[in-house]
């Protein structure tokens, strides 16, 4: 149903006769009689979509090996934990964090793969949140920020961290 609201009436009140006192009713629907319909919701407030917008803080970039056993990488106030087994051998993993009004950190070499899913956990601390506690989620971008696929991903307002699983390298940015 493409109706954004149900209208709930009861039979007897689209009768067109007139009631046992003498006063006719009313055959205009009411507006509290609007319900939510859940399964097709309302449009407004629009969602917040895209990326988060930020204050830019000074670029990062660390390069450091990481093998079967797993380790953690920190760049900027974002961190990278690869868990024991996720990599066969021993890989030298750059994680870039630029200076941008869009928190995001690119890694590589480019098309690694986990072998289980490793741990991004991105800050927004220095973000516009516009008053919202819509949850933030971690997106996979393009090069020029295109959103392609929003990983799964935890938003923890208290921290003001998203954590979100990584299955493979590439550019990741924070979301609504």
């Amino acid at each position: 149903m493409k109706a954004r609201y149900l209208l709930v009436a009861l039979a007897a009140l689209s009768c067109s006769d007139s009631s046992p006192v003498g006063v006719a009713r009313d055959s205009r629907p009411r507006a509290d009689l609007l319900v939510y319909d859940p399964f097709d919701p309302p449009s407004f407030p629009p969602p917040q979509v895209g990326l988060l917008i930020c204050t830019p803080v000074a670029s990062d970039s660390v390069t450091q090996t990481i093998g079967p056993e797993g380790g953690t990488i920190q760049v900027a106030a974002h961190i990278l934990w690869v868990p024991p087994g996720a990599l066969n051998t021993a890989v030298s993993i750059t994680a870039v964090a630029p200076s941008d009004t869009v928190n995001r950190v690119r890694f590589q070499p480019e098309g690694l793969t986990f072998q289980q899913p490793a741990a991004l956990v991105m800050n927004y601390a220095n973000c516009d949140l516009l008053g919202s506690t819509l949850p933030k989620k971690i997106a996979y971008t393009t090069d020029a920020l295109q959103i392609l696929e929003y990983l799964p991903s935890l938003d923890d307002l208290g921290s003001q961290t998203v954590r979100g699983w990584v299955r493979h390298f590439s550019d990741y940015a924070i979301a609504w």
